[in-house]
């Protein structure tokens, strides 16, 4: 399964984005370790770092990293979080997910059932309703979630780079 991530740190000059490899991580505090060291490594004194990922046109994921603050997180379908495992970095918890847990079914849902924090990217121009938005709206890939985001957030051309 192709998982796309990349992290996004902000300094004074602007945003700098560096693509990242999410499988050798198991939780949101592994994910925040990830942002901090991938700041440093890019010299920005980091007063915002954002993750962004998505799989397989099935998920998007976004986590946050304030210099002052614990990591947030949000995950557009907590249902993926057992058949893939870099969607469960994106809980707030690092609580173990129990893949016998996973409810059998006969095709997908078509709704989401979105989790975390959805104001998350508010004052980087990403008002909660409008991730959720993001997040439910019919027809919307995960991959056009992210451009949406990096767009308002202000970094849409280094992510345009990394997925070139």
């Amino acid at each position: 399964m192709a998982v796309f991530a990349a992290v996004f740190s902000h300094a004074a000059d602007g945003w700098t984005g560096t693509e990242v490899d999410l499988a050798e991580y198991e939780g949101i505090d592994d994910l925040a370790d990830l942002m901090r060291d991938t700041a440093a490594a890019e010299s920005t004194a980091e007063t915002s770092v954002v993750v962004l990922a998505e799989a397989d046109d099935e998920w998007f994921g976004v986590a946050r990293l304030d210099d002052t603050g614990e990591p947030r997180a949000f995950l557009s379908d907590m249902r993926v979080v057992y058949g893939h495992p870099a969607a469960r970095l994106f809980l707030e918890t690092d609580g173990g997910i129990d893949d016998d847990q996973e409810t059998e079914g006969t095709g997908q849902n078509p709704y989401p059932e979105p989790v975390g924090d959805p104001d998350l990217l508010d004052d980087l121009g990403i008002p909660g309703t409008e991730l959720m938005a993001l997040t439910t709206r019919e027809g919307i890939l995960p991959a056009d979630a992210l451009t949406t985001i990096a767009d308002r957030a202000g970094f849409a051309g280094e992510l345009d780079e990394l997925r070139a």
